[in-house]
C-alpha cells in the first residue's frame, strides 16, 4: 500500500529522518516547513521508492496550512499519515516571558496541530482511516520548570491528541503521542554542546523507525496511544 503522508515541522535531525525513512518504505512525502531552500534539497534527495513534495508553509498561519493540504491533494491524492512535529519555544519562565511569545508557542505547538489534524483526519474519514502521530516531550507530561509557553502548549497538544484518538479510533484514524525524553542528536545539538557525550544523544534514525511502526500497526486493539523515547538509565528525565 502506498501512503501519502505529511510531516508538518520539518528540519534537520528528526524531521529529516521521518522523510527518509517514510519514503525508504514507499510513502510519498509531503514535507512542511518555512525553509523553502532546504525543503526542496530534501525532497529531491528522498530514498527510494519514495517521492519528496516541498510545501513551504508557516504552521503559526491556519490558512496556509489549508493551502498547503490542498497542493498535497493534488499531487498525491488523499493524506494518510500526518505527524504533527513541528515546535516552538522561547525557554523562559513565568515573568520573563511575553505575551507575544506564549502565543507563538501555542500557535505552533497547539492551533498549527490543530488545524493540520483537521486537514487531515478529513481525509482519513473518507478513505477508511489513517495515522496522526503527535510529537511530545517530557514537558508534555511533566514541567520542568522555567519553560512556561512550551510546557503549556506541549500539554495542550497532547491532550488534543487524546481527544482526537477517543473521538475517531472507532473510524479506523489512530492518534500515537509520542513522548521524546532526552535530547535529539543534530548538526546543532552538537555544536551546542561540543563536550557531550555522543552516546546520550538520542538518534533521530532509531526513532524515526518507531515513528514507522507506529504507522504500520493495523490492528486497532493493539495500537498504542503514547510511547516514550529515552535513552535509558543515562538520560531519562521522564521516568
Amino acid at each position: 500500500m502506498t501512503r501519502t503522508a505529511v510531516i508538518a515541522g520539518v528540519g534537520p535531525g528528526l524531521g529529516e529522518s521521518l522523510a527518509r525513512t517514510f519514503a525508504a518504505e514507499g510513502c510519498r512525502v509531503a514535507l512542511f516547513a518555512r525553509s523553502a531552500d532546504y525543503l526542496e534539497d530534501l525532497a529531491a534527495d528522498l530514498p527510494d521508492p519514495g517521492e519528496g513534495l516541498a510545501v513551504p508553509t508557516d504552521l503559526t498561519a491556519v490558512e496556509q496550512i489549508r493551502d498547503g493540504f490542498e497542493t498535497v491533494r493534488e499531487a498525491f491524492g488523499p493524506v494518510d499519515v500526518l505527524v504533527n512535529h513541528a515546535s516552538a519555544a522561547s525557554w523562559t519562565g513565568l515573568m520573563d516571558t511575553s505575551v507575544e511569545e506564549f502565543e507563538e508557542s501555542w500557535a505552533v505547538n497547539g492551533r498549527g496541530a490543530f488545524a493540520c489534524s483537521q486537514e487531515a483526519v478529513g481525509d482519513m474519514l473518507e478513505t477508511g482511516g489513517g495515522t496522526v502521530v503527535f510529537t511530545g516531550a517530557t514537558s508534555s507530561v511533566r514541567s520542568l520548570g522555567g519553560a512556561i509557553g512550551f510546557t503549556a502548549a506541549k500539554f495542550a497538544a497532547r491532550g488534543m491528541a487524546m481527544d482526537i484518538a477517543q473521538e475517531f479510533g472507532p473510524e479506523g484514524v489512530h492518534v500515537a503521542h509520542v513522548v521524546i525524553d532526552g535530547q535529539i542528536d543534530s548538526p546543532g545539538a552538537r555544536e551546542r554542546s561540543p563536550d557531550r557525550d555522543g552516546d546520550t544523544f538520542l538518534d533521530p534514525d532509531e526513532m524515526a523507525e518507531t515513528y514507522w511502526h507506529l504507522v504500520e500497526r493495523d490492528d486497532v486493539g493493539t495500537q498504542p496511544f503514547e510511547v516514550h523515547l529515552t535513552n535509558g538509565p543515562r538520560n531519562s528525565e521522564f521516568i
